[in-house]
């Protein structure tokens, strides 16, 4: 199930309020427009009232005559009514009625004040001892009318700027997670060996104990893996001198004696302390692999430790053969040389020792590419899988070796953000055994 995340739930939170507070008070808003738009009208028809009742008394008593019968106010020019009169006798005949008024749809005298029908908002008012009496209607469709307009004045905006709103806090609310971001950011970009804290001075307060406790569990763990580190180096590098002893030891019975008996275990033994101390270089070079330090801020050529490091390797094994493919211009790089030799050396070392007898090994350099190849019967894929593991040897490894050799250039090639590609039987043959170490090449100048 994907979690939704902190910002997406916070921002949703914040939009939801936000137009809803904004959707309410639009709402009450248009309430109270509604009720000041009432009061305003409602004066306007009793204005009216006050207005045309006295014109129309004046005219009437100007007359002489209460009964002149229904006269209809011509129209100057045409146009809406928004008010419509009706003035009416105390019989109710009608006296006048206002252009376009509609007398079926005034309700009958029930006194003065302010009305309401279904149709109409009226008020009635009376003069002449209620002799002369008039009702001025507004027709509540027209009402009705101009209240939608107010609702839809006021809504307009909102539906323009809400959205931009919306935006405004989604946008916001990611400008203030961006220290969080950046600080997941370095977190991933470090390296599996790289257990230094995280810088955390940009993150908020509220987040600050997180990075900190996340920091201090960093330092524990490298303190812890430092000491594990130190203990294997100090142990393998302590084993040197007794195993050189042991070894001359044995060598020396084997010479002191004739017994043929005694003669072939001084050799056996002699076999088992060179494989210890083969064991404990091995474990010196995975010791230095995982906590040495990677990078230089130097770049330096590469090609003459490859060379320094090939011939010292066909030197140890007996004068084998080892055919170097190097590039005329300099390879830079900013890895650490003693470490890159450690690499190529347990490369070297690996495709002489599990190659075919007096077969040679071909080495090629070229930037950000390390490629070491010898001639073998075919690995199988099971196997090929896992010898790259620690103490993992291929099978029929016969002849020494601890299987640490591919597993230091594994730990090496990790911490510098490269990879080991392992290749068996080689490209378009049957036989043949191919390492190759991926690494990030320094461009040349």
């Amino acid at each position: 199930m994907k979690r939704r995340s902190l910002q997406s739930r916070l921002a949703i939170a914040v939009g939801l309020l936000v137009t809803v507070l904004w959707i309410a008070a639009a709402s009450v808003t248009a309430w109270r427009q509604r009720l000041q738009m009432d009061a305003m009208f409602d004066a306007s028809l009793q204005e009216t009232a006050h207005r045309v009742l006295p014109l129309v008394v004046s005219d009437i008593l100007s007359r002489g005559d209460l009964v002149t019968g229904t006269q209809r106010v011509p129209a100057v020019r045409p146009h809406d009514d928004s008010f419509s009169y009706i003035v009416r006798d105390d019989k109710g005949a009608i006296l006048l009625i206002s252009h376009g008024a509609d007398p079926g749809l005034f309700p009958a005298w029930d006194g003065i004040g302010f009305r309401t029908t279904q149709a109409l908002r009226l008020y009635n008012d009376a003069a002449l001892q209620g002799t002369v009496r008039i009702s001025v209607a507004e027709p509540m469709a027209h009402r009705k009318r101009m209240a939608f307009e107010v609702r839809m004045g006021l809504l307009a905006p909102i539906a323009l700027v809400l959205p931009l709103t919306l935006a405004g806090i989604a946008g916001l609310i990611r400008y203030g997670f961006a220290p969080l971001r950046q600080f997941r950011l370095r977190l991933a970009r470090r390296g599996a060996a790289d257990l230094t804290p995280v810088d955390a001075t940009d993150l908020p307060a509220e987040v600050q104990p997180l990075a900190e406790t996340l920091n201090a569990l960093l330092t524990r763990l490298d303190d812890a893996f430092q000491a594990e580190r130190s203990f294997a180096a100090n142990a393998a590098h302590e084993l040197r001198t007794p195993l050189a002893g042991a070894i001359a030891q044995a060598q020396r019975l084997r010479a002191e004696t004739t017994d043929p008996a005694v003669i072939a275990r001084a050799s056996d033994i002699e076999t088992v302390l060179k494989r210890l101390t083969r064991l404990s270089e091995g474990l010196m070079s995975l010791a230095r692999a995982e906590g040495g330090r990677l990078r230089r801020e130097a770049v330096q050529d590469l090609r003459p430790v490859v060379r320094i490091v090939t011939e010292d390797a066909m030197r140890l094994a007996g004068g084998a053969k080892v055919t170097l493919d190097l590039p005329e211009t300099p390879v830079l790089s900013d890895l650490d040389p003693d470490l890159f030799g450690i690499l190529v050396r347990n490369l070297v070392s690996n495709a002489l020792r599990h190659g075919a007898a007096g077969a040679e090994v071909r080495l090629r350099l070229e930037p950000g590419l390390l490629r070491v190849e010898n001639d073998c019967d075919p690995v199988a894929p099971e196997d090929m899988a896992r010898i790259g593991a620690r103490f993992e040897r291929a099978p029929g490894a016969g002849r020494g070796g601890a299987g640490l050799g591919l597993a230091i250039v594994q730990t090496i090639l990790t911490r510098a953000g490269g990879e080991l590609r392992l290749t068996s039987p080689l490209p378009g043959q049957s036989r043949g055994f191919a390492a190759e170490a991926r690494f990030e090449p320094i461009q040349q100048m």
